[in-house]
């Protein structure tokens, strides 16, 4: 149905990346599959939000490099077999702060849910021991997925990922979070 409001709908697909994050050092089957994630304004005109759902069944080591973002993110540790999300039996160490400055280790082991402010630096997240599934997700409040590094020269890189998709500009081509796509305007 092509409507007024019609852009503000997206039909969630499966996305199968446990080879993207197999090439961060995990091992096959950590990571129920398929997996769901909303990619901001690339899918949904105006969309100031990304998030993914990922089911965990091994430990795994993730985002192992501290970053930070300009706008708030907020992380979800829940049990993940449903329907009692508070069933939950693992524990996930995550730590917040800059290395070597403030940082702090924190043990996760019941439902938790985390912010992490504008420009705190965070991760490694690291999934020690995983006894029953973990529901994971990751929540940033801007209009493509990115996170800001620190550079070995004392400046800063910020990285774009909007995820193993095809270019929505040409379909031929994988996305390579260029960010021309973004659209701002719900109703253009």
């Amino acid at each position: 149905m092509d409507s007024k409001y019609s852009k503000l709908v997206f039909d969630f697909l499966p996305e199968y990346n446990e080879d993207v994050l197999m090439s961060l050092g995990g091992e096959p089957g950590f990571i129920a599959s398929p997996q769901a994630y909303f990619r901001g304004a690339t899918q949904i005109p105006g969309a100031v939000f990304n998030v993914g759902f990922q089911i965990f069944v091994k430990p795994f080591f993730l985002d192992r490099i501290p970053h930070r973002h300009d706008v708030d993110e907020y992380l979800m540790f829940l049990g993940g077999t449903f329907p009692n999300i508070f069933d939950f039996d693992a524990d996930v160490e995550l730590t917040i702060g800059k290395v070597g400055e403030d940082a702090e280790v924190f043990r996760i082991n019941t439902p938790s849910i985390v912010r992490i402010p504008a420009g705190v630096y965070h991760c490694p997240i690291n999934f020690t021991r995983v006894d029953m599934p973990i529901f994971f997700q990751a929540a940033l409040m801007q209009d493509m997925f990115s996170s800001i590094y620190d550079t070995e020269d004392g400046g800063k890189r910020e990285l774009y990922y909007n995820g193993p998709v095809m270019c929505k500009l040409d379909p031929s081509q994988k996305c390579t979070s260029c960010r021309k796509c973004i659209e701002r305007d719900v109703f253009a």
